[in-house]
């Protein structure tokens, strides 16, 4: 006789009811990608509107530098692989600019919490879909591994900044990054 509570147990394989396909992966994908690295250049710009001549300018420039080539590259692959971008952009560059803004007016420390909180959430985000990705989109999977990476060296800046010494740190990076798990999820579907 067969146990059948064992079979129950097993996961499935192949696509599930409900389950993207592949096209639909990949669209989502660079959508919320694109939305991504679009907000964390307007985090940048509101920190720099408080922060910008100040010792942590230089920092912040060059983070924002690096998110500037981040997003004209899902621009570009928006384009080519005709994916519409969300439709929550202007919902992003305003709430984006605040972010930065707010957490720069807490201080430099505040503002490199917020820059430690995002990267946390992208980092795991983005090794996720490194994880998702196809053998046949290896073009993709490298260009995600290496903006990952930066991604990973603005955490590690921003902790190597102080960040850990923010007011209401604990509250602060946990809000963020409530905040960016949502516009993932939001950014990918709209």
């Amino acid at each position: 006789m067969i146990d059948k509570s064992s079979q129950d147990d097993k996961p499935p394989f192949g696509r599930q009811p409900g389950d993207l396909n592949p096209r639909e992966q990949l669209e989502r994908i660079i959508r919320v990608d694109h939305a991504g690295e679009f907000g964390a250049v307007r985090i940048y710009e509101g920190q720099l509107a408080v922060l910008g001549k100040t010792e942590s300018g230089e920092t912040l420039r060059h983070m924002r530098d690096q998110e500037l080539v981040h997003r004209e590259k899902f621009e570009q692959l928006l384009a080519e692989r005709r994916v519409r971008p969300t439709l929550l952009g202007p919902v992003w560059h305003v709430a984006g600019f605040a972010l930065g803004a707010g957490t720069a007016l807490l201080g430099k420390e505040a503002a490199m919490a917020c820059t430690e909180a995002v990267e946390e959430v992208i980092d795991a985000h983005y090794r996720e879909q490194l994880d998702t990705l196809g053998e046949d989109e290896t073009e993709l999977k490298e260009t995600i591994s290496r903006f990952r990476d930066e991604e990973i060296e603005h955490r590690d800046t921003a902790r190597e900044a102080g960040a850990s010494e923010a007011p209401a740190y604990e509250l602060l990076t946990t809000a963020v990054k409530a905040g960016s798990k949502l516009a993932i999820w939001l950014s990918s579907r709209i």
